[in-house]
């Protein structure tokens, strides 16, 4: 028995195997497969949707605080951080705009599950062609998932989520709330999110107010809000615009007379935006508010000193000539205007925001050239000399220094308000010998100058690295009635509801007076002169009361003009940022160009007064006549000069202590006396050039300020 039921059971179990049908034997093959797959599927989800992010976020807003800075007036300047607007109503926006979008990123939008396999699979053919990825097959779905919910990270985890997250979002939501989402999430570029926010910051109006053109520009961005910047990236994103409305007219969005109507109508960025030279000015700010208040945990509103008007003017006056003296070498150029009290009401940090965020007006360290021989003559002033005093133009050598003027000639005996207005080298050099190159150092220290400052002889013409902040700020003191000022740019931050986080304090003793008279009064009469009969004589502008000093570098590196009125200075710089020679350009050519387009512009709006006399004369005093100061010059002939200073390479005056001005002495001749000092460091300087002697074998160390 049990060897005939042994038998059938073989037989049996290979006769049932052979006898399967092909249906037989492709069910059974697909349950195997199924199971499976089953298993597949199970083990890939529990792996990828293990930290997949939490969807209850989905109306969270997680962004960084914004910070927007409105100029005195309260105009708007710039909104930094991330800006977003309240959301839009997709059935209040013309038809024509959440169509770009379809038409650009998801053509077949209401027709897939979330993925779109037949994109997909375009896509991954035009990619293999091109060798390299030049098309995306991601939908409208699954950008929104990656914006919600997902890193920017391109990996192969990431894009398995993406699908996982875009599957959900088409089940939970309609296609409706979807794009609604999307185009009230995504991000536009220049820290605006959502398409209300886009459109105020770039159009200066309403999302609902949108013409097809700049609804066909905002869709272009999404591809790379940078690259495609309507601001910094004009022409390459009115292609891209162009490429939208192509696609808007295949997909039968609008007619080929829409298009061509938006094409031939101009699109007009934001005031706000297209004044990109005011960034300089926020970059500068940034970095001080974080001083002031830490690191921003809300919105805040940040109220400057800026003029957008003045701002604007010294944008075009900058742009017209950078443009005019472009094959001069002219390539950069920077410009700080301060009121009175030190207020920024204009500053340009460079040529173009969007090439350089470098900020050359703030940042940059170049020789001031004969712009700094003001410091000079205010110390020679208060060590007693004035205006007609005489000064001997004549070769003139400090340890195995030489300089030279420009002209290569000598002018002999001149007042020193003569020497001021045709910035003559010998005289300056020889008169801060004379006084002191440390006693010059502490008057430009004095008056705000805070860059190191060496006392190497050539330091008189100019060889000392300022930034035209500093300049500016300087100079302040001459235009204001001698008053020290602190440049600032900060008047008040507050939140949007009005709470007040910070208010600059008003000084209760007032500014510091830096400069007495009448040695105030002597300057402002000297640098009147460079306007009326100088170097500057190219920025004068008739019927009003100016003043101002040339400086340029022998090696025509530098070009700076700083001139200043009642109440109100300028500080321009051009140059080149590789510090290489323009071809002859002077501080009276193209900064003074600079200067006076701004101040032009800039004068009717101040309402500026006449230069202030400053603080009261001391007792007694009268102005020089002219019959005093002839005489003076007869009896100087037989006059001694003035006592020669201490050494100041003298190491016990790295830090000299201050000394009180002599008593104010007149027609006195100027310093043409020769006195050894120890050999330094030569450096091409001044508006004239040096004369090239050999190096000293031994150089003494210089002591820096």
């Amino acid at each position: 028995m049990a060897g005939p039921g042994f038998n059938f059971g073989r037989g049996g179990g290979a006769g049932s195997g052979a006898a399967r049908t092909p249906l037989q034997r492709v069910m059974y093959w697909g349950a195997v497969l199924a199971v499976w797959g089953l298993i597949f599927l199970v083990v890939f989800f529990a792996v990828f949707a293990r930290d997949l992010p939490d969807t209850s976020t989905l109306y969270n807003v997680d962004r960084q605080p914004s910070i927007t800075y409105l100029d005195r007036n309260g105009a708007l300047i710039a909104v930094r951080g991330t800006q977003q607007a309240p959301p839009a109503d997709l059935d209040s926006l013309p038809d024509y705009v959440p169509a770009a979008f379809i038409a650009i990123e998801d053509r077949r939008f209401y027709h897939h599950p979330g993925f779109d396999p037949i994109g997909m699979s375009r896509a991954m053919a035009a990619n293999m062609r091109a060798g390299r990825v030049v098309q995306g097959g991601s939908t409208l779905t699954q950008q929104l998932a990656k914006n919600l919910f997902l890193s920017p990270d391109q990996n192969m985890k990431r894009k398995v989520q993406e699908l996982m997250l875009a599957v959900w979002l088409e089940l939970k939501f309609s296609k409706k709330e979807i794009l609604a989402l999307y185009l009230n999430r995504v991000y536009f570029g220049a820290g605006a999110y959502g398409i209300e926010a886009a459109s105020q910051r770039y159009f200066d109006k309403s999302a609902r107010q949108l013409t097809v053109g700049e609804a066909a520009l905002l869709a272009g961005l999404l591809k790379a809000p940078s690259r495609y910047s309507p601001v910094s990236e004009s022409e390459r994103a009115a292609t891209r615009a162009t490429v939208v409305l192509n696609e808007m007219v295949d997909a039968g969005v609008i007619s080929p007379e829409q298009r061509a109507a938006a094409v031939t109508e101009p699109v007009r960025v934001s005031r706000t935006l297209a004044t990109q030279h005011a960034q300089y000015f926020i970059d500068w700010l940034d970095k001080q508010i974080r001083e002031l208040v830490g690191e921003p945990t809300e919105d805040m509103i940040v109220e400057t000193t800026l003029d957008l008007t003045l701002q604007t003017q010294a944008e075009r006056s900058v742009r017209r000539i950078l443009d005019r003296d472009r094959s001069k070498g002219v390539r950069q150029a920077a410009l700080v205007a301060l009121d009175g009290e030190g207020r920024v009401r204009a500053m340009i940090g460079g040529a173009s925001y969007a090439d350089s965020q470098f900020n050359r007006a703030t940042d940059a360290r170049r020789q001031a050239g004969s712009a700094f021989k003001p410091f000079v003559y205010l110390a020679a002033l208060e060590s007693g000399y004035t205006p007609e005093t005489l000064v001997n133009d004549a070769p003139i050598r400090i340890g195995n220094w030489s300089p030279r003027n420009y002209s290569g000639t000598f002018a002999g005996e001149m007042t020193m308000a003569n020497a001021v207005a045709q910035s003559t080298n010998t005289i300056a050099a020889g008169m801060a010998d004379q006084i002191g190159r440390d006693n010059v150092a502490r008057t430009a220290r004095r008056l705000g100058i805070t860059s190191r400052i060496g006392l190497e002889p050539a330091m008189a013409l100019g060889a000392v690295e300022v930034s035209p902040l500093e300049m500016a700020q300087a100079y302040d003191a001459f235009a204001n009635g001698g008053k020290r000022v602190t440049a600032y740019g900060i008047s008040r931050i507050r939140t949007p509801q009005g709470r007040v986080i910070y208010q600059r304090a008003s000084r209760a003793a007032g500014p510091v007076q830096a400069i007495s008279n009448p040695f105030l009064y002597y300057q402002n009469q000297m640098l009147r002169g460079v306007m009326t009969s100088g170097t500057g004589r190219s920025a004068a502008i008739a019927g009003r009361d100016i003043a101002g000093k040339t400086g340029t570098t022998s090696d025509y590196k530098d070009a700076w003009f700083v001139g200043y009125t009642g109440g109100f200075v300028t500080a321009v710089w051009v140059g080149k940022d590789d510090n290489t020679a323009m071809r002859g350009v002077t501080g009276g050519s193209s900064p003074a160009a600079i200067w006076r387009g701004f101040m032009e512009a800039a004068l009717p709006r101040l309402n500026a007064p006449a230069i202030p006399n400053g603080p009261a004369m001391p007792e007694g005093w009268q102005p020089p006549s002219p019959v005093e100061s002839l005489i003076g010059r007869i009896g100087d002939i037989f006059g001694d000069s003035p006592a020669a200073e201490p050494d100041p390479l003298d190491p016990s005056l790295t830090e000299p202590a201050p000394r009180e001005p002599a008593p104010p002495r007149r027609n006195e001749p100027g310093p043409a006396i020769v006195r050894p000092t120890a050999p330094q460091p030569q450096r091409d300087t001044p508006d004239q050039r040096p004369e090239p002697t050999p190096p000293p074998e031994k150089k003494a160390e210089p002591l820096f300020f």
